[in-house]
């Protein structure tokens, strides 16, 4: 429980003050007076006032605000609604825009930590029956040595490598059990028969082997913007996987996120970065959603404004729709926050 509660606490942390600091940043570099820069939401339980900003720690840690002067009104002095539709629309989206670039960071750090890795010779053990893999010619007892090129040296190599590139042709290099090798080519699917997966291979890691690895940091940084990218594009498949149903969609608040944090944590640190990042871009991409009271919800009313050629929606109307959005988005986050109470209570997790 404590390491859940740490490991949860500090993640939270550096996300937040992430994304914060960017809307914090460009709205001071664009005269915009920021009345206050607050971790958590009210009630405030400490607070110090800086110049004119004041910084909070507060009682619910959902998340975080930089509450800058005049977000709807342009009447009021140095306000952001004063400034220009360009202006406005980089301090709005420069938080989910920090929420991209942290990752590069945490996943170079990652891989300049020593971890461990397991990895072995991928074994087909099935293959099912008209299944891509079958169509290839890919047979049990086979071994798959890599796709496109990269080394499949585990399980999780080569799920990797299939889901990065589901609906796209992919090159297997297959070393079949009369040791001949051969490039076959295959197509992930996107929605598989039930139990058969992108390929349709039940696959094992034969002769495993517990290796530390670590990266100096002339390397880790480049592999660490190639994996940020992968880590992106894995998560736009989910998505999309879950709008199409080839995947259950699960969503997880702030409880079930703790727990997953936890177990992650137990791996190590490095295991742990890598989930922060995930949770990152995560991040990123929900907050500019076009939805009232997220960043994208304001850049939507901005644009709104432009396309009408500087015609405003009334700041009141804006106001009231962004605290209702707000308001419909702390109902959802209880009650998804509910299910992942009845989920633990079960003893389930999310993590497969």
């Amino acid at each position: 429980m404590l390491i859940t509660i740490v490991a949860f606490l500090g993640v939270l942390v550096v996300l937040i003050i992430a994304h914060e600091l960017g809307h914090f940043i460009t709205a001071k570099a664009s005269g915009v007076r920021v009345d206050e820069f607050g971790l958590g939401f009210p009630p405030r339980l400490l607070s110090i006032r800086k110049g004119e900003t004041r910084y909070s720690l507060n009682a619910i840690p959902l998340g975080g605000f930089v509450k800058m002067a005049g977000e709807e009104d342009p009447k009021v002095p140095r306000s952001l609604a004063s400034k220009s539709i360009g202006t406005r629309l980089l301090v709005l989206s420069a938080g989910s825009l920090m929420n991209f670039l942290l990752p590069l960071f945490l996943l170079s750090i990652a891989l300049m930590i020593p971890h461990n890795l397991v990895i072995g010779q991928v074994m087909v053990e099935e293959v099912a029956l008209n299944s891509p893999a079958a169509m290839a010619g890919i047979r049990p007892g086979d071994t798959l040595l890599s796709v496109n090129g990269k080394p499949a040296n585990s399980n999780s190599d080569l799920h990797r490598y299939i889901h990065l590139n589901l609906g796209k042709e992919i090159t297997i290099l297959v070393k079949h059990s009369d040791s001949t090798t051969e490039n076959v080519q295959v197509i992930p699917r996107w929605k598989p028969p039930e139990g058969q997966g992108a390929i349709g291979v039940v696959i094992s890691t034969s002769d495993a082997t517990l290796i530390s690895q670590h990266y100096p940091f002339w390397k880790a940084i480049p592999l660490g913007v190639v994996t940020c990218i992968e880590t992106f594009v894995l998560f736009k498949n989910a998505i999309v996987g879950m709008i199409i149903g080839a995947i259950p969609a699960e969503l997880a608040g702030p409880v079930g996120i703790a727990q997953i944090t936890g177990e992650v944590a137990k791996a190590g640190i490095s295991p742990l970065l890598e989930f922060a990042a995930f949770l990152s871009i995560n991040l990123a991409i929900i907050n500019i959603f076009p939805l009232p009271a997220l960043d994208g919800g304001r850049i939507v009313f901005v644009l709104l404004e432009w396309v009408r050629r500087g015609r405003r929606v009334p700041p009141k109307t804006e106001g009231l729709i962004h605290l209702i959005g707000f308001a419909m988005l702390m109902a959802a986050i209880a009650l998804i926050t509910y299910q992942d109470i009845i989920r633990i209570i079960g003893g389930e997790s999310l993590i497969p």
